[in-house]
C-alpha cells in the first residue's frame, strides 16, 4: 500500500472532520452562509502613509480604498511577516513564520526551487478540503522547479535565497518553456495559477497554471528594468497590472454566479498579490501624473483602481455581501519615486510625501517602516463599518482566521505561528492581547521581537536598507535596542540600558519561540533549519 505523505494525512482528517459535522445540526443553507467568499489583495511594497485613509498629509488619492476602509475595519499596528516579500508570502499561504524554513535572509531570486515544501498545509489546500474553489492572481515569488535541457536546477550550485547574477543568468538559457514549470501555485493548493511569477525577474511572459503563455524566447533589452533574461516578444512592463485585474474581475464573474444563485455555488477563495507598487514603477497612460508623488504614486493610485475594480465586480456579482474582503501589503514601501521605473530608497520623500507615515525605516528594515502595513478587512453584516482597531496583528494569523470563520480546529503542524484575529475583525469583546508577542525579520536576517508596547531589536540599527552599519561593533554601536513604542513610535530612545529585566525576559521569549518550532499554544514542532537569533551579517538587497 502507498505511504500517505503527511498532507494528505492531514488533508484526510480535515475531510473526515467535515462529514462528522455537516449533519441535521447544520442545515445546507446555514452551512452555505458560514462559507464566504474569502478573497486577499495582497500590495507589493505599499507603506501605510501612501494611503489618504492612514495618512491625511499623503499626496496620493486612494479613494477605493479610502471607500473599502470605511465600510469595514483598518487596523494600524498590522504587520508583515517580514520586511521582505518572499517570505511574507510563505507566512501568509502558510500561517508559519518563515525564518523557520530554508529561507533565513534576503528573497528568493530567478530561477530558485520551491520554498513552499510539498507536505506542509497551505490556506488553499486547507480551504479546499470545505468545498471552495481556489486561485492565485499575480506574483508568486516563492519558487518553482524550472525545466532544463540538461536536467540540472539552479540550486544545484547556487543556495536558495543567494544574489549570484551570474550563475542565474546563465542558467536562465538553459530553460526548457516549452515544458511543465513543476512544483508552482497549482501544486500547493490552488486550483488556478495566472501570474508573472516576479515582474523585475525573468521570465518576461505570463504563466497560468504550469505552461507560459507564449514562449520566452527573446533576450530581455539591457535597457529594459529588471534583471537579464528570456522574454515574450513584445512583452510590455506596463501591460502587466491591467492584465492581472482584468483576470482578478474575470474569476470573480465565473465563479461568483448571479445573486439569486449565490447559494448554488461553492464559494471561492482568490489571493490576488498584486506586482503594485513595487518595480518597475510601470503605471499606464491614464494614471501617469495623477498625483502629487510623481510616478511611484501615480502607481499607487493605479493599485486604488484595480482594488475598485475588484469591488464592482464584487457588487454586480451579488456577492460583496456574502465576501471577507482583505486588503494589505507585503511589507512596507522603500519610497522609491519611479525614476527610470524605480529611483533610489527614500527618494519619493522629494515630493513631500513619506511612505513610512511616522515610522522609521523602510522596506527591508527591523524597524516599524519595514514590516507595519496597512490592512483593511471588510464583510459586510460580520464586520461593523468605519471601525479601527489598535491590536497588534500579524499576516501568519490569516490560516487561524480562516479555520476560525469555518470553525475548524487546526492540526498542530499546521499554521504554528497563526492566531485567530476573528473577535477583533469583529469588534467583539476579549480580556487579553490576541497575540503573546509578534516576531519581526529583516532582509539580513535580524529577528526584533514585540511585546506590548516593549520591541526589542537584536541588531544594530536597523537591519536593513536605513542605517545599516558593516563594522558595527568596531564602531561600539550597541548591539540590542529596546523601544517603548507607546512613547516613542519612531524608536529614536534605546532603552536597553534601562530595563535590563525587559531585554531578558524578551530575549528569552523568543528563544522559546525558536526552540518549540511555534509561537502559538500546541505541541512542539521542528524548525527547517537552525536559527540563530543574532544574525547581524550585512546582506544588501539587489532589486
Amino acid at each position: 500500500m502507498k505511504k500517505l505523505s503527511r498532507r494528505n494525512i492531514i488533508l484526510f482528517l480535515f475531510f473526515i472532520t467535515s462529514v462528522s459535522v455537516s449533519g441535521a445540526n447544520n442545515p445546507p443553507d446555514e452551512k452555505i452562509q458560514n462559507r464566504p467568499n474569502i478573497i486577499y489583495i495582497l500590495a507589493d511594497d505599499l507603506g501605510s502613509g501612501d494611503l489618504s485613509c492612514f495618512n491625511a498629509e499623503s499626496k496620493i488619492s486612494t479613494p477605493n480604498i479610502d471607500k473599502l476602509a470605511s465600510q469595514g475595519i483598518s487596523f494600524t499596528d498590522a504587520h508583515s511577516g517580514s520586511a521582505v516579500c518572499t517570505p511574507t508570502r510563505y507566512g501568509i499561504l502558510t500561517g508559519r513564520y518563515a525564518w523557520r524554513s530554508r529561507l533565513q535572509k534576503a528573497v528568493l531570486w530567478a530561477w530558485d526551487e520551491p520554498l513552499i515544501d510539498k507536505d506542509r498545509t497551505t490556506v488553499p489546500e486547507f480551504l479546499k478540503s470545505k468545498g471552495y474553489n481556489t486561485a492565485c492572481i499575480g506574483k508568486w515569488h516563492l519558487g518553482w522547479d524550472w525545466p532544463t535541457k540538461d536536467g540540472t536546477k539552479i540550486n544545484d550550485t547556487v543556495a536558495i535565497g543567494e544574489w549570484d547574477s551570474r550563475n542565474r543568468d546563465q542558467f536562465g538559457k538553459k530553460i526548457d518553456f516549452t515544458q511543465k514549470i513543476e512544483n508552482g501555485p497549482v501544486t500547493r493548493g490552488f486550483d488556478y495559477y495566472f501570474g508573472d511569477d516576479v515582474p523585475n525577474f525573468a521570465p518576461y511572459c505570463f504563466i497560468e497554471n504550469d505552461k507560459t503563455v507564449g514562449l520566452p524566447d527573446e533576450e530581455k533589452p539591457a535597457d529594459m528594468f529588471g534583471t537579464p533574461g528570456p522574454m515574450l516578444a513584445g512583452w510590455k512592463l506596463d501591460a502587466v497590472m491591467p492584465t492581472l485585474t482584468k483576470k482578478a474581475v474575470g474569476y470573480i464573474k465565473t465563479n461568483a454566479g448571479s445573486n439569486s444563485d449565490v447559494k448554488k455555488h461553492d464559494p471561492f477563495f482568490l489571493y490576488f498579490a498584486l506586482t503594485a507598487p513595487h518595480t518597475p514603477i510601470a503605471p499606464t497612460e491614464e494614471f501617469k501624473n495623477k498625483s502629487r508623488a510623481g510616478a511611484y504614486g501615480d502607481f499607487v493610485q493605479q493599485v486604488d483602481w484595480t482594488v475598485g475594480q475588484v469591488m464592482l465586480a464584487l457588487e454586480k456579482s451579488g456577492q460583496a455581501e456574502n465576501t471577507l474582503i482583505i486588503f494589505t501589503s507585503d511589507n512596507g514601501s522603500p519610497g522609491r519615486d519611479g525614476t527610470n521605473m524605480g529611483g533610489p530608497p527614500n527618494s519619493v520623500k522629494k515630493y513631500g510625501h513619506n511612505s513610512s507615515y511616522i515610522y522609521r525605516g523602510i522596506k527591508a528594515d527591523i524597524w516599524e517602516g519595514g514590516h507595519r502595513v496597512p490592512f483593511i478587512a471588510r464583510w459586510p453584516g460580520k464586520i461593523k463599518p468605519d471601525t479601527k482597531s489598535e491590536e497588534v496583528i500579524c499576516l501568519t494569523d490569516l490560516f487561524a482566521t480562516c479555520a476560525a470563520i469555518l470553525t475548524e480546529k487546526l492540526p498542530d503542524n499546521v499554521a504554528e505561528d497563526s492566531y485567530n484575529i476573528l473577535p477583533a475583525l469583529k469588534s467583539e469583546k476579549y480580556d487579553h492581547p490576541i497575540r503573546k508577542a509578534t516576531v519581526h525579520h529583516s532582509i539580513n536576517g535580524s529577528f526584533a521581537i514585540r511585546q506590548g508596547k516593549w520591541k526589542l531589536e537584536l541588531c544594530p540599527l536597523s537591519g536593513g536598507w536605513s542605517g545599516t552599519i558593516k563594522n558595527a561593533a568596531e564602531q561600539d554601536l550597541p548591539m540590542i535596542q529596546l523601544y517603548d513604542l507607546s512613547k516613542d513610535i519612531g524608536e529614536q530612545k534605546n532603552l536597553q540600558a534601562q530595563y535590563p529585566e525587559v531585554v531578558h525576559r524578551l530575549t528569552n521569549l523568543l528563544k522559546d519561540y525558536v526552540a518549540k518550532g511555534r509561537s502559538t499554544p500546541g505541541k512542539p514542532q521542528q524548525n527547517d533549519a537552525e536559527i540563530d537569533i543574532w544574525k547581524t551579517k550585512h546582506h544588501q538587497l539587489k532589486n
